[in-house]
């Protein structure tokens, strides 16, 4: 091997390390909040293995947009633009996931099932919390989430160039509306839920005007928890597909201001 071949080879493995590792910025700060792959129970050492394989599926694909990378290497602006990107990336998904737990911490105060049933973990919540959490992620991985992350991060770099520092009035009306619709999604799932603890409380105060002496919250707490639970097994299934919907819909656009 010529010195000159072995002076190419080596600037194609430095270049082509220097740009990995500028990925590899993004996806790593991403893979901290995306659904499932970012969740806090999962071994640290497994998802920075996720972080390198989402590199290696999403190098090829945008290496075109690391044209402007400098030659010398990493600088500190992309050393704060990479991560950025990959951290609003997260937080965009991450939202929906709240989304959940937020509906299902309304529901479970609503049917008087959060002390009851309280759960413990990473993010202490409600057990109907943790059953549509791992329902949802559940219900994604079957649905393709992993391709649909990959692709994701690749858009990425259309609405986030490397290198750039992102608009901040862009960002922060993004943001804005982004919470906006996961608060409004966890209301329409918790729905069903506030309904049913409105007329449990309405029929509640018109038996205690009828009858004063009646115990009545010691007899109708245990047929709300019954209840509670009936709804969750008629109304979880059918929440789930809703929210599937709308992450399916953020993936495909996660940069989009919803309306």
């Amino acid at each position: 091997m010529t010195p000159e071949i072995a002076a190419a080879l080596l600037d194609l493995a430095t270049s082509g390390g220097t740009a990995a590792f500028a990925v590899l910025l993004r996806v790593g700060a991403a893979m901290a909040l995306l659904p499932a792959f970012g969740e806090a129970v999962l071994p640290v050492r497994l998802r920075l293995g996720l972080a390198l394989a989402f590199t290696a599926v999403v190098l090829p694909a945008v290496a075109p947009a690391l044209a402007g990378l400098p030659a010398e290497g990493i600088g500190t602006v992309w050393l704060l633009t990479e991560p950025l990107a990959g951290l609003l990336l997260g937080i965009g998904l991450r939202l929906a996931v709240m989304a959940l737990q937020i509906a299902a911490a309304m529901a479970a105060q609503a049917m008087s099932l959060a002390q009851l049933f309280a759960g413990a973990g990473a993010e202490p919540q409600p057990a109907i919390g943790h059953l549509l959490t791992m329902g949802g992620l559940a219900l994604a991985l079957m649905s393709g989430l992993p391709e649909r992350l990959a692709r994701a991060l690749i858009l990425s770099y259309g609405v986030l160039p490397a290198g750039r520092m992102p608009d901040p009035g862009a960002v922060l009306d993004w943001g804005l509306a982004q919470t906006g619709a996961a608060f409004a999604l966890a209301f329409a799932l918790a729905l069903p839920f506030l309904l049913a603890s409105l007329l449990y409380n309405l029929a509640l105060g018109i038996i205690n005007r009828a009858m004063p002496q009646l115990m009545v919250a010691l007899v109708g707490a245990p047929a709300m928890a019954a209840v509670g639970l009936g709804l969750v097994l008629l109304a979880a299934p059918a929440g789930l597909l809703v929210w599937r919907d709308m992450l399916d819909g953020l993936l495909a656009d996660p940069f989009a201001v919803p309306p």
